[in-house]
C-alpha cells in the first residue's frame, strides 16, 4: 500500500480544455482507462457535428450522459405569469420521484389550481475589500453607500440586461463586504453579475478614497450556491410563494388519509426539522428541483440555495388542507446557460417556456411542483403507504393504492 508521495511517471494531461472539435475529442478518448464501451454510451448523444453545441458549456468535452426523463402532470398553475396546465419534465434516475409529483400535481389539479407568484427578485455577488485599518475600512464603507449611481453605471457597461438595483455594507474589522444585487432579466446571471462587479471592483480600485489592499469578487456572503440562514430570510434568484387549499374528498380519495392525519405528520416533521438543525421547514424541495433544473438546463449546483424554504400546512374549512410553500432563492433562467442545449430546450418547449420572457413563469412552475411533491409526500407519510410505493415502484413489487392518480 502506498501511503507517502510518489514519483511514478504522470499520466498524459487532457488535451485541448476548450476545443470539443472531433480531433480533440479522439485525443482524449485516447488518453489511458476510456473504453470503447464507455465511448459508445457517452457518444450517443453527442454525434457528427453535433460537439460544437457544447462548445460553452463543458471543458475536456467526451460525450453526453444520458439521464431518464419523465413528466409529471397536468399540474394547474394560476400564477401572475404562469397560467395554464402544465407537463413537467423530470430528469431524474430515482424510482416514485415522477409518480409522486404527478400525483401531488394530479391533486392540485382537481382542487382548482394553486396560486403561484413570483414576489421578489434579485441576485447578488458579494466583492471583499481589506484595508490597512478599521478607519480606512469605515470610511470606504460611507463612500461606497453613496456610490450607488456610479457602480450601476459601471455594471451597466458590460450588460444589456441586468441591472443593480441596491447594495448592502458589512464591515467586519478591517474588512468590507459589499453585497451587490441585481436583476438579471430571463438569465438566471451567475455570470453576468460577476462581469459587472468586477467592472465595479476596478473602479473601485482607482476611485476609492481609500484604496483596498486586496479585493476579490466573491467574499462567500452571498450565498450562492450554499445553504445559508440569510437566504432563508432573504431572496437571492427569485422569491416564490404557492398555496392551495385541498377539499376533504380529495384529500381521501387521492392521499387515502384526512386533514387531521397529515397535520399530525406535519407537525412532527416540523419539530423534527428544528431540532435536526435545518435551515427551514420543508419535506423535499430538492427532489423535484433538481429534477427540474437537470431537464430544463439549470445549474444544478444551484439546487442547494433553492432548497431552502418553508412549508405550512393547517387546517381548512370543513375539512379541507391548506397548504403553502416559499421558496426565497429559485436561482433559474430561460435563457443562457444549459437552456439552449438540445435535451434542455426540449424540456422548456413541453412546458411553453422557452427563451426570452419566460423566466417568471417558469419559477412559478418551479414553486407549483414543489407544492405537489409536499403534498404527495407529506400524505403517502400519513396513510403509512411512503415505503410501499418505493417497494412497488422501485423494486416492482405489487402494492395497492401507492401514489395512485385516483
Amino acid at each position: 500500500m502506498l501511503l507517502r508521495p510518489s514519483q511514478r511517471e504522470v499520466s498524459p494531461p487532457v488535451p485541448r480544455a476548450d476545443d470539443n472539435g472531433r480531433a480533440a475529442l479522439e485525443e482524449r478518448w485516447r488518453l489511458p482507462g476510456m473504453w470503447p464501451s464507455s465511448r459508445l454510451e457517452l457518444a450517443r448523444g453527442a454525434t457528427g457535428g453535433e460537439t460544437e453545441i457544447y462548445a460553452r458549456n463543458i471543458e475536456n468535452f467526451i460525450g453526453t450522459a444520458s439521464v431518464p426523463v419523465g413528466i409529471a402532470g397536468p399540474l394547474r398553475v394560476n400564477g401572475a405569469h404562469a397560467t395554464g396546465d402544465y407537463y413537467v419534465p423530470l430528469a431524474t434516475t430515482e424510482a416514485t420521484l415522477v409518480a409522486s409529483y404527478s400525483r401531488g400535481a394530479g391533486i392540485i389539479t382537481a382542487s382548482g389550481g394553486c396560486t403561484s407568484l413570483v414576489l421578489d427578485e434579485a441576485i447578488g455577488r458579494a466583492p471583499g475589500f481589506a484595508f490597512a485599518t478599521l478607519v480606512e475600512a469605515a470610511g470606504f464603507a460611507s463612500w461606497a453607500r453613496r456610490s450607488l449611481d456610479v457602480f450601476r453605471a459601471c455594471a451597466a457597461s458590460t450588460t444589456r440586461h441586468g441591472r443593480l438595483v441596491d447594495i448592502e455594507v458589512t464591515v467586519e474589522g478591517n474588512h468590507v463586504y459589499l453585497l451587490l444585487e441585481f436583476t438579471t432579466g430571463d438569465a438566471a446571471g451567475q455570470n453576468m453579475v460577476t462581469f459587472a462587479t468586477e467592472a465595479i471592483c476596478r473602479h473601485i480600485q482607482s476611485e476609492a478614497p481609500f484604496r483596498p489592499r486586496a479585493w476579490f469578487v466573491e467574499a462567500n456572503l452571498s450565498g450562492d450556491k450554499k445553504a445559508t440562514t440569510r437566504s432563508l430570510v432573504h431572496r437571492r434568484g427569485r422569491k416564490v410563494s404557492a398555496e392551495i387549499e385541498v377539499p376533504a374528498a380529495i384529500v381521501c380519495s387521492r392521499l387515502h388519509t384526512d386533514t387531521p392525519a397529515i397535520l399530525d405528520c406535519w407537525r412532527m416533521s416540523a419539530i423534527g426539522a428544528v431540532i435536526s438543525g435545518s435551515i427551514g421547514v420543508q419535506a423535499h424541495y430538492a427532489n423535484g428541483l433538481a429534477a427540474l433544473f437537470i431537464a430544463c438546463g439549470q445549474d444544478a449546483a444551484s439546487v442547494v440555495e433553492a432548497a431552502v424554504g418553508i412549508t405550512r400546512m393547517e387546517a381548512g374549512a370543513n375539512g379541507a388542507l391548506y397548504v403553502a410553500v416559499t421558496l426565497p432563492n429559485l436561482v433559474v433562467g430561460t435563457v443562457g446557460g444549459g437552456t439552449s442545449l438540445p435535451s434542455q430546450r426540449a424540456c422548456l418547449d413541453i412546458l411553453g417556456l422557452s427563451g426570452p420572457g419566460c423566466a417568471n413563469a417558469f419559477a412559478e412552475v418551479a414553486a407549483a411542483l414543489v407544492l405537489a411533491g409536499e403534498l404527495s409526500i407529506v400524505g403517502a407519510l400519513a396513510a403509512g403507504e411512503f415505503g410501499a410505493a418505493h417497494d412497488r415502484l422501485a423494486r416492482g413489487r405489487s402494492r395497492p393504492h401507492t401514489f395512485s392518480d385516483r
